[in-house]
């Protein structure tokens, strides 16, 4: 087989150590050495050393967690870096030391075997993190309202009941006066605002419950924690607008697309870039954020096309997106939403819908245009006689006699 790269070397990295091994073909014989380095920065500087001595151009790792990362810091900008998918590079069963392992992805880079994940820019890298974070302490403060309002359901007080969001004014002040030990449940009912829908006495009789020292204690303590993380979340949002200077172009034109918010386009660049070179066409950034159909065939049959596990953070927010657009009347993204739901159910119309929301966003990165919707009747206009021949189909199937005139 062809040896791409003559001089290369493959990283076996752990969280202690790194098992490399350099391989170098020349005119004589083969050469390969194996030396094991600490991951502390001296380690992986004298790594950095003893590659570079050996002529070494190209490395390979495996992307193993977060260990991978300051492997790469300190040798990116020295060397021509590939990260692996741990499972696009599995060796023989049974053969599995750190020693082979470091061997294998060297022969497999050597011979252009091993195909490079996507990995984006520093300022990218951070700005994802940053974003990441966000939504990890929205989730949980979501997940503390949860129990805020199993607290009130354990006491009885039906206060989802009544006010549709318990952290809302109202809500907060009714918290407040229980964790202050009122208990009445006329007290209560005068923190409620006069813009809620519930008569008096709903709010008399939800309010009516047995409150007592524990349930004040647990809604205390929860409170305080929603409060520490809207102070987190608003403080990330402030260090996601400086770390989306770079970016506020991009994300403002994939803001322009129906269902994109100001906090989705945000996410979406950070978790693909703005460089779409890094993604041959459509279809390759759609199959790294899976959310294309799998090739699984086997004797002629295609046994599943689920979607790959994998892209949780750029594809939830995608899904979640595009819930949004197929609300908006006469839209391209509406229309084709329930012209595949009625033939493939909702669930992979939605996907269909996020799968063309990022194909929209690949192309509006690359040219640097805004969202332009092609309407609800594009379908209709594509294949007008399709069109034609479906409803005749269908008036048909109903007891008509259909006789067509061009119009």
């Amino acid at each position: 087989m062809e040896v791409i790269c003559p001089r290369c070397a493959g990283l076996d990295v752990h969280k202690q150590t790194v098992v490399a091994c350099a391989r170098v073909a020349g005119n004589g014989p083969l050469l390969q050495e194996v030396l094991t380095f600490a991951t502390t920065t001296s380690g992986l500087l004298a790594l950095a050393d003893w590659l570079e001595s050996l002529g070494v151009e190209h490395v390979a790792m495996e992307a193993t967690g977060v260990y991978w990362k300051p492997v790469w810091h300190v040798l990116e900008g020295h060397f021509e870096l590939v990260l692996a998918n741990a499972a696009h590079v599995k060796n023989v069963p049974g053969r599995k030391t750190d020693v082979n392992d470091s061997m294998w992805l060297a022969d497999l880079l050597a011979h252009g075997l091993i195909r490079a994940s996507f990995v984006p820019p520093a300022a990218v890298q951070e700005l994802r993190t940053l974003t990441r974070t966000r939504k990890q302490f929205v989730r949980e403060r979501s997940a503390h309202v949860q129990r805020i309002e199993k607290v009130l359901e354990d006491a009885n007080l039906k206060l989802s009941v009544v006010i549709s969001d318990i952290l809302g004014k109202s809500g907060r002040a009714v918290l407040q006066a229980i964790i202050d030990g009122q208990t009445d449940p006329a007290r209560l009912a005068a923190c409620v605002s006069g813009r809620a829908k519930a008569s008096r006495a709903d709010l008399l009789e939800a309010l009516r419950g047995h409150v007592n020292a524990h349930h004040r204690f647990m809604l205390k303590l929860h409170l305080g924690h929603i409060d520490a993380l809207d102070k987190a979340v608003a403080d990330l949002e402030r260090e996601v607008g400086l770390g989306l200077e770079p970016f506020r172009q991009a994300a403002k034109l994939l803001s322009t697309m129906p269902g994109l918010s100001a906090v989705s386009a945000n996410v979406v660049v950070a978790e693909i870039g703005i460089d779409m070179s890094r993604f041959a066409t459509p279809g390759h950034l759609l199959s790294w954020a899976c959310m294309c159909p799998r090739n699984d065939e086997s004797a002629g049959k295609r046994r599943s096309t689920r979607l790959r596990r994998g892209g949780k953070w750029l594809k939830t927010t995608l899904v979640q997106a595009a819930w949004s657009a197929v609300k908006v009347k006469n839209s391209y993204l509406q229309a084709q939403f329930h012209r595949l739901r009625a033939r493939r159910g909702a669930k992979k119309a939605i996907i269909a819908v996020a799968a063309s929301m990022l194909t929209a966003a690949w192309h509006m990165l690359r040219d640097g245009t805004e969202w332009h919707d092609l309407g609800a009747a594009h379908f209709d206009r594509a294949d007008a006689q399709k069109t034609a021949n479906r409803l005749i189909r269908r008036l048909q199937q109903i007891g008509y006699s259909v006789q067509v005139t061009p119009a």
